[in-house]
């Protein structure tokens, strides 16, 4: 197949909404606007076109990790997600020794040089041990900016997003730090009030860290930190659709107060997404994964999880009932345009790069493009 390509018959997803019987017109990395006489033209009716998906919070797959593998692994991790749509990856690390996320930091930096990650994102140390889920208690930290700063350097300018306990010393200087570097301060793994977190937000913070989890539950008298970032229109809430840690509810909840335009739907995926059952290391911590469900051997806190965002798409539409629009802003536009490479990725527009993935009628993948290039051949007649 040659580098131009017509991609027709299918239902697209645009921003302005869907079109049935549409087209995608791709030449070289490219989505343009018109097709030329040699193009190849793809039939895909019956389908459904949508933008390759954006996942901004990810530690790993295909039993390899991003804390702690080699570039080779880290280099599978990442194919394994585009096995499964996901066309741009965060990496995220999780909680360790100061020397060692700079270290991790400095490898994970290269393969953003080289295109093949789009930054780098801390979760921990910064976070609160009341709220501490899968992190290394003995290895967390309060968020002195000094020591943001260390890890921000170490990144060479690819610290995409640091998740933070603001509510501790330093947490709020931290945030002013990251904003100052063109750094997403996020609010998670937090024991933080409404009122703190409110100061949060006012101070630069603009993510809420898988909502819901690793914060205090939304009391009616103690609102808490739920309450502060489902309001405040700063802010872009994450979200794990895979059926574990989140009720429904909970997921509607947040939807619908937050709107389509808030939400960024994300794997918080670990070694064992697309790979298997059986124990994995979450940077120090042992993990134990049985029927697709992470938790720590010890304690049974649920660790990551194994999800890729191909199923979190159908769950969405096929599970909790979302329009077809709002899923595809959640899980491409939303985190291209905080990522601020909205300019390139996240939705079907000339100019940008030939990211798609192609699911058929029930929402199953068929295909997935990258940069112009089949990750997944459909291999249509």
């Amino acid at each position: 197949m040659g580098s131009r390509k017509v991609l027709a018959g299918a239902r697209v997803v645009l921003p302005t909404g869907v079109v049935h019987d549409g087209r995608v017109i791709v030449d070289g990395t490219r989505i343009v606007g018109a097709a030329s006489e040699d193009a190849d033209v793809v039939d895909v009716t019956g389908h459904w076109l949508v933008p390759g998906f954006v996942d901004i919070h990810n530690h790993g797959g295909g039993g390899a990790s991003f804390t702690s593998g080699t570039v080779e692994d880290v280099l599978h991790g990442i194919h394994t997600h585009r096995l499964h749509g996901t066309t741009t990856l965060v990496a995220s690390t999780v909680t360790g020794d100061m020397d060692f996320l700079a270290q991790r930091a400095g490898l994970l930096s290269e393969l953003a040089e080289q295109g093949d990650i789009a930054g780098i994102h801390f979760e921990g140390p910064f976070i609160s041990p009341c709220r501490k889920g899968a992190h290394s208690e003995e290895l967390l930290r309060d968020p002195d900016p000094a020591e943001v700063r260390k890890l921000i350097d170490a990144a060479r300018g690819r610290a995409r997003m640091v998740t933070l306990a603001t509510e501790l010393p330093g947490g709020l200087d931290s945030v002013r730090l990251l904003v100052e570097h063109g750094v997403v301060a996020a609010v998670g793994h937090t024991d933080a009030t409404y009122e703190q977190t409110v100061q949060a937000i006012d101070a630069g913070a603009t993510v809420a860290t898988h909502l819901f989890n690793a914060m205090p539950a939304l009391g009616h008298r103690t609102p808490g930190p739920i309450a502060a970032l489902l309001e405040d229109e700063r802010i872009t809430v994450e979200l794990i659709d895979d059926g574990t840690h989140l009720h429904p509810a909970a997921l509607q909840l947040a939807f619908h107060r937050a709107g389509a335009g808030r939400v960024a739907f994300i794997t918080d995926a670990m070694d064992a997404a697309g790979f298997g059952d059986g124990r994995y290391m979450l940077g120090p911590l042992e993990v134990e994964v049985s029927e697709g469900v992470a938790r720590l051997v010890e304690g049974g806190s649920i660790a990551g999880s194994t999800l890729t965002l191909d199923r979190a798409f159908k769950r969405a539409v096929t599970v909790d009932r979302l329009p077809v629009e709002d899923v595809v802003a959640a899980i491409s536009a939303n985190p291209a345009r905080l990522l601020g490479m909205d300019d390139r990725i996240g939705s079907l527009e000339p100019g940008k790069d030939a990211d798609l993935v192609l699911l058929d009628q029930q929402f199953d993948l068929k295909g997935v493009m990258r940069r112009g290039e089949w990750v997944v051949d459909p291999q249509l007649g």
